[in-house]
C-alpha cells in the first residue's frame, strides 16, 4: 500500500499496525542514530524522518484508492528529548483527507501517547507524482 523512502529503511523505521487513515510504528533505538553522544539521545532528525514517513502512510491509508503524495508542510514541536536506550513509537491519524490534500497529525512516545516526545502536524500533496515527460 506505501513504501518508505531508502532513508528511512536504513533508519529501521517500521509500521507495527494499520487502520483506515491510522498508522503506527516504531524506529529502533541503535548507537549510530544518537545525535548526541553525551546524552545518548537519537537525533531530531531521524525522529523528522520518521514521523514524516508515518504521516505520509496515515495519508495514504485514508485512501479509498492510494496515489502517491508528498509533504507539504510538517510542524514538529518538541515536548521532551527521546530516553537513552529506548525505541520511538508513534502513532499518526489523518485528520482530513481533501480532494487534493490530506491533513495529518501524529504523538512521538516510548510507551504512552500521554508522555509524548513530540507532536506532529503536516499536510501532504495527493497524487504528487509529476508525469513523465514524454521523449
Amino acid at each position: 500500500m506505501f513504501r518508505f523512502t531508502p532513508q528511512a529503511k536504513a533508519l529501521g523505521v517500521t509500521v507495527t499496525k494499520t487502520a483506515k487513515g491510522r498508522a503506527w510504528g516504531r524506529v529502533p533505538y541503535r548507537a549510530e542514530l544518537v545525535g548526541d553522544p553525551d546524552t545518548g539521545v537519537i537525533a531530531g532528525g531521524v525522529l523528522t524522518t520518521f514521523l514524516d514517513q508515518l504521516c505520509g502512510a496515515a495519508a495514504i491509508l485514508a485512501m479509498n484508492q492510494p496515489t502517491v503524495v508528498a509533504t507539504i508542510d510538517l510542524r514538529i514541536d518538541y515536548m521532551r528529548p527521546a530516553q537513552p536506550g529506548r525505541d520511538v513509537l508513534a502513532e499518526a491519524h489523518c485528520t482530513k483527507l481533501g480532494k487534493n490534500v490530506a491533513f495529518v497529525r501524529a504523538t512521538a512516545y516510548e510507551d504512552t501517547p500521554d508522555n509524548p516526545i513530540a507532536h506532529v502536524t503536516s499536510a501532504f500533496a495527493i497524487n504528487a507524482r509529476k508525469p513523465k515527460a514524454k521523449p
